[in-house]
Formats: C-alpha cells, structure tokens, sequence
C-alpha cells in the first residue's frame, strides 16, 4: 500500500492551502480515507475523513467550517481544502487509509503517508 501526499508549504494566516493523497496498492473504494495532522510534542490527531462506500464526511471540532474534504475514485485521491487557516494549523498533515473512530471519539488508522509540512505564519 502507498499512500503519496502533495500540496503541503507555508502561508500566512487567512490563507489557503489544498493537500492531496493519491493511494495505491488496496482498493480505495472500499475504505475510509482522510488526513491526520501532529505538532512536535503532541498526538496525532483526526483532522477530517471521507467514505468512500457511504460517501459521507467527518471533521474534527477545530476545522469544520474551514475544511473540505473529497474524495475522487477514478483517480484514488484525496483531496483536503484548508481556508481561513490559522497558525494552530501549523502541523504536518498525514494521509491515512482504513480510518476508525471510538466512541471516545479517538481516531486511528491502518496505512499512513509519509506526511506533509504546513506551516501557517501570523
């Protein structure tokens, strides 16, 4: 399985970005798909998914609004919008396939990228 992320790179505050994950190897149909991000010193954390067999979304609390993610099945990739980002964005954004989430509203996911820096300056 790859995973191949694009797009990451530095703007300031209120600017925009579009991260994007082309996946290979499993069939990406099947799967729930999304982006993770993690601060030096912190978790990984949730940052949105996609569905591809129920075609629905989820994001986490800080960048619904801000957000938007897509999913294209002709062309296995996945595709994150960020607007109106803010330097708490600043992270490096990982793609993530076969993604879960508890009912402790943690969420984990079996294949990774290799991850891609966004830095957001004020």
């Amino acid at each position: 399985v790859q995973l191949v992320e694009s797009g990451g790179g530095s703007v300031q505050a209120g600017g925009s970005l579009t991260l994007s994950c082309v996946v290979s190897g499993l069939a990406f149909d099947d799967y729930v798909v999304g982006w993770f991000r993690q601060v030096p010193g912190k978790e990984r954390e949730g940052v949105s998914s996609f569905s591809n067999p129920e075609a629905t979304t989820a994001y986490a609390d800080s960048v619904t609004g801000r957000f938007t993610i897509s999913s294209d099945r002709a062309k296995n990739t996945v595709t994150l919008q960020m607007s109106s980002l803010k330097p708490e964005d600043t992270a490096i954004y990982y793609c993530a396939v076969d993604i879960w989430v508890t009912y402790g509203r943690n969420w984990y996911a079996n294949y990774w990228g290799q991850g891609t820096r966004v830095t957001v300056s004020a």
